[in-house]
């Protein structure tokens, strides 16, 4: 390895000097964000909010300080299904219920992982990963169809949002260290030859954290009244309903509904089905599933939802190229090569590989600018709410959506025979730490 040396410094420190573009930049970002000086004015020119496509949809949520937009993209998708049952303008289903079974299972899920790694090697790649992750908010679609079809849905009246909901690292931080704790407590009990007593631990660990969760977010009702007022203002009331019956009701079945993504990356074909090893919430649910396509493909199947008048939900990567204020993904927004005199550019294959991209965050696709056929921009329906972007409504350009989009859900009636028969295959097992892994937040 070769050191920095002084007289290198003094050569870069020189040749720094001699560079008055370096020097005005130097000077404007002591006062002004990065990004407001790389910006380029002329690219809003062509992101208008206007789109050939625009479903009609409810006003935007608000997942706050907390990792849960994968929850509350699915429920954005379930209730314009029930808004069109009912009849109403808007209505809203409790994310904190589901966000409360998702905690728990996910806490079960790690305490069953663990028998996996009580005698394994404490510097065990898996087992670090598993004890890096811990629980978290976040998650995939596959994730959100397991609780639907374990605990149904029920409206945001009958458990609402509570501080730690709304607000979760705290509350994730102490769930982890009791997590932590119980792997390494199974551990010491198992190469200390008591594994009987671990079975206990379980049970104890597992009752305590549900007082935890119930004291943090509250009791998830078990049924629930549904009151409302319809549009032509007739009133209604459901009463007693079981939160799995009130979704059955929808007749909108999420196992219908298959999970498109785009990772161009040579460990993984196209045309292959994938799933991640040690991911999920549910012991016993749905695993997480994977369709690779090409890019044009993805785009091919959300666009067809979308011609059917229906919303999709999709998974990408909100880090690059936005501005939250104004509500834009634009790729060609901001110039950051031409400002530092150096490329900040790799494609998506090399920001997967070296873990520069991810699918961060989920959100709902509602509409699309076509022309000649082809998508020049996309609407979204974000989970910040109403007080950014256009009423909380997102907008991305195509060319960004074909860089930083890594997942779409769309109906399995779209695929051909061949594709949904792959996906139905046995999946190609990938490591835990897989970038297809990741889960949005």
């Amino acid at each position: 390895m070769k050191p920095i040396t002084q007289k290198r410094l003094q050569q870069l420190q020189e040749s720094y000097n001699d560079n008055p573009v370096q020097k005005v930049l130097r000077h404007a970002l002591a006062k002004n964000p990065l990004m407001d000086i790389a910006y380029v004015a002329e690219s809003q020119l062509e992101t208008n909010f206007k789109f050939s496509i625009d479903l009609e949809t409810l006003p935007v949520t608000n997942q706050k300080s907390s990792g849960r937009c994968w929850l509350f993209a699915g429920l954005n998708v379930l209730r314009e299904v029930a808004a069109k049952k009912y009849n109403v303008s808007n209505i809203e289903f409790s994310q904190n219920y589901l966000a409360f079974y998702d905690k728990y299972e996910k806490i079960n899920f790690f305490i069953e992982a663990i028998d996996d790694f009580l005698d394994c090697d404490q510097d065990d790649r898996t087992l670090k990963h598993l004890l890096a992750q811990g629980i978290q908010d976040g998650g995939q679609w596959d994730m959100f169809v397991n609780l639907i079809n374990k605990y149904g849905l029920v409206i945001k009246e009958a458990m609402p949002e509570t501080h730690s909901s709304s607000n979760s690292a705290y509350m994730n931080r102490l769930i982890n260290i009791q997590l932590r704790k119980y792997a390494y407590t199974a551990r010491e009990l198992f190469q200390s030859g008591k594994p009987s007593e671990i079975k206990s631990l379980k049970e104890d660990t597992l009752a305590r954290l549900y007082d935890f969760l119930a004291t943090t977010l509250g009791l998830p009702p078990k049924s629930f009244d549904f009151e409302y007022v319809d549009k032509v203002k007739n009133y209604h009331l459901l009463k007693n309903q079981n939160p799995l019956d009130f979704y059955k009701a929808l007749n909108h079945n999420l196992d219908d509904y298959v999970s498109i993504i785009n990772a161009p990356t040579k460990d993984k074909p196209f045309n292959k089905n994938y799933t991640i090893q040690y991911l999920n919430n549910v012991v016993g649910g749905k695993n997480i599933n994977h369709l690779n396509v090409e890019m044009s493909r993805l785009e091919e199947l959300i666009l067809a939802q979308l011609n059917d008048k229906e919303v999709v939900w999709f998974g990408s990567d909100v880090a690059f190229f936005g501005d939250r204020e104004s509500g834009i993904w634009d790729d060609t927004a901001y110039d950051f090569d031409s400002a530092f005199d150096m490329s900040f550019r790799m494609n998506k294959e090399a920001r997967l590989d070296y873990l520069q991209g991810a699918m961060n965050h989920a959100m709902v696709i509602t509409g699309v600018n076509l022309e000649d056929g082809k998508p020049t921009k996309w609407k979204i329906e974000n989970s910040w709410g109403e007080d950014k972007a256009s009423k909380g409504y997102y907008l991305m350009r195509n060319t960004w959506f074909s860089e930083h989009v890594y997942q779409g859900v769309v109906h399995k009636k779209y695929l051909t025979k061949s594709e949904l028969d792959t996906y139905n295959s046995q999946p190609i097992v990938l490591k835990p730490w897989d970038p297809m892994g990741s889960l949005a937040k």
